[in-house]
């Protein structure tokens, strides 16, 4: 376990999606976080009290978490440089991204000087398997998306904890940096090489007899040219009973790629269904997400009931919304309520 409390790193950044792993942090374990470090010129908040690295010390961090994601993963200089600040500070650090803390000779030798720990927490299991794609037992649900960061991370987990409310066992399997750090747990799904991939999942959510859920967090989208490989082994590693699809409907185009368009909804849907079936022929769509938080509550609910309509499943912002219609769905009880009919 990476120790704990945690300040958050925000550095220079100034795209609010890319401190996805930092915002999670402070989502879901805000409690664990003392504050954020940001430099002057970077726009953005966690909503954190904002501290020096000598400040964050002070408070009692043990962690620095450089919680940003970049294009290729890679620490550039800038967060080496705040690496080896907070480590003279006492500090451990702990990273998500695909060039490993270890791997910078600097961090390595001050670690080793002050006896402090580098936490990568990219590194998948090293007794990684092939996947098999035979039946297994267990209830499986798998969130998707038409474009990576568009909120599979924050629904799973909204469908987990209602699951749970509902009196059902349930779980939340984490297969990216920001869920691995909230839950403690989990296999870094984009790093494992190809082959392994199902394989990954089907060690993460092994057979289950105990009538309970695995809530698997999915990663980028079958339309994205640059993940669809670890989409399409999440798919087929799953074995999902059900799915989830996530949108973020402010998106005017894919992630990374200006003039490339997200699917339709309709097309996305199908898409998936198509390629789950490989492993798990009865795969069923339980229902929408969409990350509404860039609009008016009132367009944000004709929208979730504009895409009921179309789609004939239930559709909500889990965030401001809730999910239980999609838990209604997903149990195949009688709905308890309309998904947008609560307040944000």
């Amino acid at each position: 376990m990476i120790p704990a409390p945690y300040l958050l790193y925000l550095g220079h950044s100034t795209d609010f999606v890319g401190i996805k792993t930092s915002r999670g942090l402070a989502e879901f374990r805000r409690g664990d976080c003392v504050g954020e470090f940001r430099h002057d010129d970077s726009p953005l908040t966690l909503g954190l009290p904002r501290m020096t690295i000598a400040e964050g010390a002070a408070a009692g961090a043990r962690t620095l978490v450089l919680g940003i994601a970049n294009s290729g993963g890679t620490l550039g200089g800038d967060l080496v440089r705040d690496a080896a600040a907070a480590l003279d500070a006492g500090m451990n650090i702990a990273a998500g991204l695909h060039q490993r803390l270890r791997d910078v000779p600097e961090l390595a030798a001050l670690a080793m000087e002050k006896g402090l720990q580098l936490f990568d927490v990219r590194d998948p299991p090293a007794d990684m398997r092939v996947g098999t794609g035979y039946a297994r037992a267990g209830r499986r649900l798998l969130t998707v998306g038409t474009d990576c960061s568009v909120g599979k991370m924050y629904t799973t987990i909204a469908l987990a904890d209602a699951l749970r409310a509902r009196g059902e066992k349930a779980d939340f399997r984490a297969t990216g940096q920001t869920g691995i750090l909230i839950a403690g747990a989990g296999v870094p799904i984009d790093a494992v090489v190809a082959d392994f991939i199902s394989g990954g999942i089907e060690m993460l959510a092994p057979e289950r007899t105990d009538g309970g859920w695995d809530l698997i967090e999915g990663q980028g989208s079958l339309f994205h040219p640059s993940f669809a490989g670890v989409s399409t082994g999440l798919l087929h590693g799953a074995q999902p009973e059900a799915i989830v699809l996530c949108h973020d409907p402010s998106r005017s185009h894919m992630r990374g790629l200006p003039g490339r368009a997200l699917p339709g909804l309709r097309e996305c849907l199908e898409a998936n269904l198509q390629v789950a079936r490989l492993t798990s022929p009865e795969v069923r769509a339980v229902g929408v997400c969409l990350n509404t938080s860039r609009m008016e509550v009132e367009a944000a609910r004709a929208l979730c009931r504009q895409i009921e309509a179309d789609l004939g499943l239930p559709c909500t912002d889990p965030i401001a919304f809730g999910v239980e219609a999609i838990i209604d769905e997903l149990l195949c009880t009688e709905p308890s309520r309309p998904a947008t009919t609560a307040s944000r």
